[in-house]
């Protein structure tokens, strides 16, 4: 069973986390993307976050659920998940969410994803839980205050599209790889996300049915 990475006391009393070089999850990342999960070692994260073996350990049980909760930081450092924009339209909303990024940075984040392996099919619900869920979550949020100002129909297909931007973003990170970044989201939501959202053809749902 994974923790809950959201918790205000995930951290507990195990240590502070100011006496560490490095949070064990921002050392998995960096470690995930040199030598993928793979190549990663707990014992690997503990000596790159200089944390005592045990103490990560006793924070998590396993590699899979210390994966999981890096891949939810690095989410939350990409993302603006915290404080929800509102900017008045939900086009400028949504491009609010990506947070500027280094071209570092975003290569990181490439090399982390491609280097995920395994991970994937041995973890489905906890990259869907680490990586897309936060996201979708906000994205589900942010449309549905934007039927409440009119600006979208009520009948608008908002898990679909959900469902577009975060296979969107899987199909561009895995297969092409290259990043998600604002100019590509903005070339999605003007071209694809805005267009079916304010003009829906059929009714949430229909095409499961």
């Amino acid at each position: 069973m994974f923790s809950d990475p959201s918790s205000k006391t995930a951290w507990g009393p195990l240590f502070a986390i100011s006496t560490l070089s490095l949070l064990p999850q921002q050392a998995a990342i960096d470690i995930l993307a040199e030598a993928g999960f793979d190549g990663m070692t707990m014992d690997l994260v503990a000596a790159r976050a200089k944390a005592g073996k045990a103490t990560v350990y006793r924070r998590w049980s396993s590699k899979a659920e210390l994966v999981r909760d890096a891949l939810t930081w690095m989410n939350r450092n990409h993302l603006e998940l915290d404080c929800l924009p509102d900017t008045g339209t939900l086009r400028d909303d949504f491009l609010a969410l990506l947070k500027p990024q280094s071209i570092e940075e975003g290569e990181r984040k490439l090399r982390v994803i491609a280097g995920l392996g395994s991970f994937f099919s041995q973890h489905p619900e906890a990259v869907n839980a680490g990586i897309f869920e936060p996201w979708v979550v906000v994205n589900r949020e942010l449309m549905h205050r934007a039927v409440g100002r009119g600006e979208i129909p009520a009948h608008a297909d908002i898990e679909m599209a959900c469902q577009v931007i975060t296979s969107m973003a899987s199909f561009r990170g895995l297969i092409l790889r290259k990043p998600f970044d604002k100019r590509f989201f903005t070339a999605l939501i003007d071209g694809i996300l805005l267009p079916a959202l304010k003009n829906p053809q059929t009714s949430p749902n229909a095409m499961d049915q």
